[in-house]
């Protein structure tokens, strides 16, 4: 399995990184949208993104639409993992495209259980 963990933090990045490599996913990090999107063209599939939101060049919404209009990764689940927490937040990331919106700072546990809720099984890999 494959996850682009996408996020201008770098120590966040390493965080979510160990967290996927733990349950058996290959990573591939970028540190904004852009950077993201062009290594999603060049790779052409991935099984998940972790997109936070506020990067610059492009924000993690934008990363979303520009990523939904591409119609060979409309499958591709994505989860917004950000410190904003405001509903209206939310709902522009799951109108936007977004399968899932998960807060930082995030256990592995509760990644783990987002996954899940978007179609992985990684039961006992925990």
């Amino acid at each position: 399995m494959h996850a682009f963990v996408i996020d201008d933090s770098s120590a966040i990045r390493k965080i979510l990184s160990q967290y996927l490599q733990a349950l058996d996913f290959e990573c591939t990090e970028a540190e904004d949208g852009q950077q993201a999107f062009e290594k999603l063209q060049e790779r052409g599939e991935t099984d998940v993104l972790l997109v936070d939101w506020e990067m610059p060049r492009m924000n993690g919404i934008e990363f979303v639409r520009a990523v939904r209009a591409e119609e060979r990764f409309n499958e591709v689940p994505i989860m917004m993992v950000t410190s904003l927490n405001e509903l209206e937040r939310v709902i522009e990331a799951l109108e936007a495209g977004a399968n899932e919106y998960i807060m930082k700072p995030c256990t592995q546990q509760a990644l783990v259980e987002k996954l899940a809720l978007i179609g992985f099984s990684l039961e006992g890999k925990q």
